[in-house]
Parts: structure tokens; sequence; C-alpha cells
């Protein structure tokens, strides 16, 4: 058995991240403070394997879709980990993501909402990320955000059967339905 020892007086820094033992759990820092959260349960696993179909399919040749766990460093002290994100090909090397995602999508899980649709949403439209979609799996409904203008604007919205429709950062189409079966 492995263990990590955290320092002690002081906030996490992604350096200390990278400790953390892979032990299924997904490891993240928001402002130097550790947010773990257990793997995820079926139906969000079904939402993120469906959606990576659907987004694998929309997206232009320069972007790529990848799934959690990929780090997205938005400061020393703050890592995230979004369940799926798009990012220019060019910025995916090595271990991680080198520049930022066009998009990030979590999807909600019990453990994970409330820290999905306040901390981490503030922290993408802190560094403008160009959209930002939350997805429910038990509604099933998904709500996409945009930057612009210096901060995120809801720019659609849908529920069960009813058609999600984007065109940034590249148009997409689907149901949020169609993504829990």
């Amino acid at each position: 058995m492995t263990v990590t020892v955290l320092p002690w007086g002081r906030p996490l820094t992604a350096a200390d991240l990278e400790t953390m033992p892979d032990d299924g759990h997904r490891y993240e820092l928001v402002d130097g403070t550790l947010v773990v959260t257990p793997s995820p349960a079926v139906p969000h696993q079904r939402v993120v394997g469906n959606l990576h179909v659907v987004l694998r399919d929309a997206v232009p040749d320069e972007y790529e879709v990848m799934l959690a766990p990929l780090d997205v460093t938005v400061s020393l002290d703050t890592v995230l980990q979004p369940d799926l994100l798009v990012a220019p090909r060019s910025a995916l090397t090595g271990r991680k993501l080198t520049g930022l995602p066009v998009l990030s999508i979590e999807v909600l899980s019990p453990s994970t909402r409330l820290i999905d649709l306040n901390l981490k949403k503030a922290k993408y439209e802190q560094i403008e990320t160009a959209a930002y979609w939350v997805i429910d799996p038990v509604r099933p409904a998904v709500t996409a955000w945009q930057f612009e203008h210096g901060a995120f604007r809801e720019v659609a919205r849908a529920e069960g059967d009813e058609r999600f429709e984007v065109r940034v950062p590249f148009s997409v189409t689907f149901t949020p339905e169609a993504l829990t079966r």
C-alpha cells in the first residue's frame, strides 16, 4: 500500500497533485484545496461515452475530444479534470493538455453537482473557455454557456427529447435523452 503525505500548513499545488495515487478517485485542485470524488456511476459513464461518440463525429479535424482523466491546469493551485473536453490537437501532447480547452463538459453526479455548477463553471469562465456544458443524466438535460464579452452567457438548453443545438465552438446537435440509452 502506498501512503501519500500531503503538505501541512499551505495550499496544495499542481506539483502536489502529481503525487496522488492512481486509485480510481478523481483528484482536482480548486484554489489550493484538494477535491476528491469517487469513480462515477453507470448512468454518468453511459452519458459520457455516448456524448464522446456524438462529439467525435462533429468536431473539425483541428480539434480532438478527450475523456477524463486529463488535467486542465488553470493556475498553480487549480487543476481540473472535466468529464470530456475538446481542445486543439496541437495542445494535446504527453500527459497533459498544454493550453486550454475550447469546450469543457461536466456530467452531474450527486457528489459533484454543486462543484460543477459553481466552482468549476467559475474557473472555466475565469480562463475564458469558449464553451462550458453541464449535463444532468437523471432529468436528462443539458445546458450550454458560451464565453462572450468577459463572461459566460447561456446559449442553449434542452431536456428529454428536445433538440440541443450549438454553433460554438463547432456545430453539433443531439437530444439529451439519446445520451442516456
